[in-house]
């Protein structure tokens, strides 16, 4: 896994650092990204999509209406869920959740806290929020399973 998150990136360290740890990914990883509405999620889901190998990197948009959406790559495919409007289990089930977190994919996982009480162990959870000093920065915050 890449190591090294940048303390406040820009959107360019931001983007640099997604690829470097999309294409460090460990296959089928759950990456969950949290943070508030436009801090960033779905940016740092196109910058994981490039190191993954995802080639149509213009079709990885937030899934905000769809929910799902899943990407072609090398090596397999990468599945972005935005779980923002689903609001009970009901939801998740319908979605296909089960499935979705025992395929052989990558899933990255916008609004993660929808659904914390199905996530696995071995979750990586990415953290961004605005720097208080800069709203052009971003705060990350990485926790991987062996760090927990």
């Amino acid at each position: 896994m890449a190591r090294g998150a940048p303390r406040s990136p820009d959107r360019d360290s931001l983007e640099a650092w997604g690829k470097a740890v999309g294409a460090a990914l460990p296959r089928p990883a759950i990456i969950a990204l949290e943070g508030d509405l436009g801090v960033g999620k779905t940016t740092l889901a196109k910058a994981l999509c490039a190191g993954i190998g995802v080639p149509n990197l213009a079709a990885v948009t937030s899934p905000t209406f769809s929910l799902v959406q899943q990407y072609e790559a090398p090596r397999g495919p990468v599945v972005h869920v935005d779980l923002y409007r689903l609001k009970s289990d009901a939801e998740l089930d319908a979605l296909g959740w089960d499935e979705l977190m025992a395929s052989a994919a990558v899933l990255l996982v916008e609004w993660p806290e929808r659904a914390l009480h199905t996530l696995p162990h071995d979750v990586i959870t990415i953290t961004l929020s605005h720097d208080a000093t800069d709203p052009m920065r971003r705060v990350l915050r990485v926790v991987s399973p062996t760090r927990r």
